[in-house]
């Protein structure tokens, strides 16, 4: 069986019990990811980094620039649900989003992004309750989470994008 370029890690399983050791490893992984993505995109030339990392995917440059889109919005999102009585959160077209100038960029503006974006996000993290991580939002197109949930699927989101790159340097032996 061939390996799936688009979800390397696999998918993302909403159904995953979270328990108090989960949490706490999630909480690990997103205050990681900054050294992980940039570990990951090293050395690479402007020519690597406008490589798609799979026929048709986004290059490793718009790739990273998405992470930091994302990753933006999960952090207001999280401050939303603390915040409000389950909020219903607003969707945007990330593809869209990947097509935009900034997604040309340097990387270095996103790393700096994602690099001050996940220490105030930890921090948030690491301050919350069990009550809050049962905290609820509404995303229109996917139903209700709780921010356990949400928590889930980024620091999944994160490995899931550092994945894409570090296979695709794999596979051209950069």
């Amino acid at each position: 069986m061939s390996e799936d370029l688009r979800y390397p890690i696999g998918k993302f399983d909403k159904s995953t019990e979270i328990t108090p050791e989960l949490k706490r490893q999630f909480i690990n992984e997103i205050s990681d990811l900054p050294d992980k993505l940039k570990a990951s995109v090293k050395d690479l030339s402007d020519e690597q980094l406008d490589t798609p990392y799979r026929p048709a995917g986004w290059t490793v440059r718009q790739t990273v620039h998405h992470v930091a889109d994302s990753h933006l919005n999960s952090l207001i999102r999280f401050k939303l649900a603390l915040t409000e009585d389950a909020p219903t959160i607003r969707p945007y077209f990330e593809d869209r989003w990947a097509e935009l100038k900034d997604s040309f960029l340097p990387i270095e503006h996103s790393i700096k992004i994602i690099e001050g974006l996940h220490h105030r996000w930890t921090t948030v993290l690491n301050s919350m309750s069990d009550e809050d991580f049962q905290r609820k939002l509404v995303h229109p197109e996917t139903g209700e989470w709780t921010l356990a949930g949400m928590l889930a699927l980024y620091s999944w989101h994160g490995k899931h994008h550092t994945a894409h790159i570090t296979k695709l340097r794999e596979r051209n032996g950069w």
